[in-house]
């Protein structure tokens, strides 16, 4: 009896040793650390590797990883400096170095650090206009991460960076912007019409001008042809009017003629005695 009594507490105790064993030994795997508390209170960080605590005493309270942790900034509305509405959102990159900052200093720091990346955000786009807004993501970028890393390392987080996924007019934005577009575009295609018209109407009048011009020097020419050949018949004919007849009736000819083209000629009347019309006229010419 008292045998069996002694081999049950020998086991009793040989399990209460293994599970002592099994408390007070912890094996922290690579890219963690954990935090433990000594009744409740914190007593000291575990590092990777295998580690001995007092068992029933500590407890590790927190398993934090070391690795870079990505935090995905939801979308959000953002109003710039000139009132327009924009919609942003980002990505952040943080390392925990200090875990027992990290969980004793804020009570969820992914959530902590959204908002106060969406908060920092609304501050630096709100002080720009919208051309800056989305033309200069570099600095917004920069203004970022100076506004917000102060303030996590006091959690024990450093920023490693923060990156402007999509920054964007809003849907309403987007339809002015358009309309805007649209209407500068028209505004050009105007412009650029009335000075084609304007040039066009300048090389018009430059070339009525140049022909304009043409055409009195060639009348110059003929009157001056004309004043010759008139000049050469009269020594020719010295007193004989045949010549004359001739050369009048030539151009009387002529004259009927281009009256017979017309567009209002109906009937053209020629004389009987061509000769006698001709002298008719050099009669009127010599009166």
């Amino acid at each position: 009896m008292f045998a069996i009594d002694g081999l049950m507490m020998a086991g009793v105790f040989l399990v209460l040793v293994i599970v002592t064993l099994f408390l007070g030994v912890r094996t922290v795997p690579q890219g963690s650390k954990h935090v433990v508390q000594r009744l409740g209170k914190y007593h000291k960080t575990l590092g990777p590797g295998l580690n001995v605590i007092i068992p029933y005493i500590d407890s590790v309270a927190y398993k934090v990883t070391t690795k870079d942790i990505v935090l995905d900034i939801p979308s959000q509305e953002v109003i710039t400096l000139d009132n327009a509405v924009i919609i942003a959102n980002a990505v952040a990159y943080i390392n925990i170095v200090s875990p027992e900052k990290a969980v004793y200093g804020v009570e969820d720091y992914s959530f902590a650090i959204q908002n106060l990346v969406q908060t920092s955000l609304r501050s630096i786009v709100g002080e720009m206009n919208l051309d800056e807004a989305l033309s200069n993501r570099d600095q917004i970028k920069a203004k970022l991460k100076g506004a917000i890393s102060d303030d996590i390392s006091d959690w024990g987080i450093t920023l490693k960076t923060v990156e402007i996924q999509d920054i964007n007019p809003s849907q309403t934005m987007q339809m002015a912007m358009e309309e805007q577009a649209a209407a500068e575009r028209q505004r050009r295609a105007t412009v650029t019409r009335a000075d084609g018209e304007k040039a066009a109407a300048i090389l018009e009048a430059e070339g009525r001008l140049e022909a304009s011009r043409r055409d009195a020097e060639a009348k110059v020419v003929l009157a001056e042809a004309s004043q010759a050949a008139i000049e050469k018949v009269t020594s020719a004919i010295q007193g004989n009017e045949l010549p004359v007849m001739y050369l009048l009736g030539e151009k009387y000819v002529e004259s009927i003629k281009e009256m017979s083209q017309g567009e209002n000629a109906k009937i053209v009347l020629l004389p009987g005695d061509i000769p006698a019309a001709v002298r008719g006229i050099m009669g009127g010419f010599s009166k």
